[in-house]
């Protein structure tokens, strides 16, 4: 008697068998070279440096300090500890008063005070990506869209996707004016939505923006409030880097656009910011995430479900107690954003010192790289072979602009702020050492001095003196400059 061929039943859901996360990504691969590789200036010298967390280390003895300087915030110091009991107890999905109350406030000052927030509409969750999730779990069924403007976050794709079903759809953005947001780009992509027959529910902007390190600029913000108050759709303001802005012009948050612009029709019912301390304090292990919405119904459901993602009243303790020190904070960001800006001159001098362009930008702890010049072709494929190169050549993690789904090929995010002093000064010199021994060994120009591979693993720059490169780019900010413009 034959044995009967019976199909397998599938014991696993789709999330657990599917590829949703998004752990593909040339992004996160950048991440598992760091981690088979790790540099250590004494255990592995030549490891990989880490350059694709955008983590800020800069202000981490602020905090020590002031930690120490304060014991009784925390309740696992003989000052503190009296307050275990009332802490390790249960707790409800609203947060402790005085927590909502700090983070509002705390809000409001990264903001420089123009607009303030009620603790009532503050709700917790598990980081901003948490944050982001039970965001979409409110505003769409499984199907629908948000519109995002390129490029973006490369977790999104994780974020608002992977458990939700909501698809994402690509605001095409191009370095020809700085990759900054324009009312026809939002149009062309709302209706290409439409055409596609998908249903789009939000907007969602990243401000200051994650890769770009820009702000947008009050008129752009009036824009995006008119295009979503026209289409009825919501709009999504993830504003973590809020506090990351080291220059002018200074950051705007969409909501001193509502509260302040009386020139633009709004429902505020659309309204939702994302924020969290993960970037501005330097604390992504806590896993503080806010949702804070103009919608009644919003925060109700989000409160609900933040159940699933709460921040343990342990750390909600200690950020009470931290962020409503006055003066503790009005120091921490005036110094966060020195050593910020102290920080991106250092790095991004170092770079132009060998040719190297990133997009001007004064926020966010990172820069967006400029090696569309170094490109075998003007494709992908040749953007994730310089990326390799960097990677196991230069041994730099750094992340390529295809895996923010940017529209041009040649443009990597680089992070600055997760290392100290010596380990940028480390990094500047393997690439420098980079650039040069590729200079000697292999310059090949055409006609229109467009240089090329000689092969896969050696790369060619233009050998222009620091001084020549700056005073010959009409998009120089100021002679000696290291901010350029994109169109260049």
């Amino acid at each position: 008697m034959g044995v009967m061929s019976m199909e397998q039943p599938q014991l696993l859901s789709k999330i657990a068998t599917g590829d949703g996360h998004g752990e593909t990504s040339s992004y996160f691969d950048g991440w598992k070279a760091y981690d088979k590789d790790p540099f250590h200036i004494t255990k592995n010298p030549q490891g990989v440096i880490q350059m694709g967390l955008a983590e800020n280390q800069l202000t981490a003895d602020l905090v020590q300090n002031w930690i120490m300087s304060n014991p009784e915030a925390s309740i696992c110091t003989l000052e503190g500890v009296h307050n275990f009991k009332e802490m390790a107890n249960f707790q409800d999905y609203h947060g402790l008063p005085e927590f909502r109350n700090a983070v509002a406030k705390f809000m409001s000052r990264t903001r420089g005070n123009r607009v303030t927030f009620d603790p009532d509409r503050i709700v917790m969750s598990g980081g901003a990506t948490g944050a982001h999730e039970v965001t979409a779990f409110c505003l769409a069924d499984p199907g629908d869209a948000f519109l995002v403007p390129t490029p973006y976050y490369p977790g999104f794709d994780r974020d608002l996707r992977w458990r939700t079903g909501v698809k994402l759809v690509p605001v095409i953005c191009e370095s020809s004016n700085n990759f900054k947001l324009t009312k026809q780009a939002l149009e062309e992509a709302y209706e290409k939505a439409k055409i596609d027959n998908i249903r789009i529910k939000g907007l969602l902007i990243t401000n200051p923006s994650n890769p770009l390190g820009t702000v947008m600029d009050r008129t752009t913000l009036k824009t995006v409030v008119n295009f979503i108050n026209e289409k009825r759709i919501h709009l999504i303001s993830d504003e973590i880097y809020a506090a990351t802005v080291f220059s002018h012009p200074s950051f705007i948050s969409i909501a001193e656009i509502i509260e302040q612009e009386t020139d633009i029709e709004c429902d505020r019912n659309l309204i939702h910011i994302v924020y969290s301390l993960s970037k501005d304090m330097g604390f992504p292990g806590f896993r503080v995430g806010i949702i804070y919405s103009y919608n009644d119904t919003v925060v109700n459901c989000a409160r609900k479900m933040s159940s699933f993602g709460l921040v343990s009243t342990q750390t909600q303790y200690l950020m009470a107690k931290m962020l409503s020190d006055d003066e503790f904070v009005e120091r921490f960001l005036a110094e966060s954003a020195k050593r910020l800006a102290l920080r991106y001159k250092v790095f991004t001098g170092g770079l132009i010192k060998v040719g190297i362009k990133c997009l001007q930008s004064n926020g966010g702890l990172f820069v967006w790289m400029d090696l569309r010049g170094l490109l075998k072709e003007a494709t992908f494929e040749s953007e994730l072979e310089l990326w390799r190169v960097i990677i196991h050549e230069v041994k730099i993690n750094v992340s390529p602009g295809v895996s923010f789904h940017c529209s041009e090929p040649g443009w990597f995010r680089v992070c600055y702020a997760n290392m100290d002093d010596r380990d940028v000064q480390i990094a500047l010199n393997r690439i420098r050492s980079f650039v040069m021994k590729n200079n000697k060994e292999v310059m090949v120009s055409d006609k229109n001095t467009k240089h090329c591979w000689q092969s896969n693993l050696r790369l060619s720059l233009k050998t222009k003196r620091f001084d020549d490169i700056m005073m010959s780019s009409p998009h120089s900010p100021m002679a000696h400059s290291p901010l350029v413009k994109a169109s260049t």
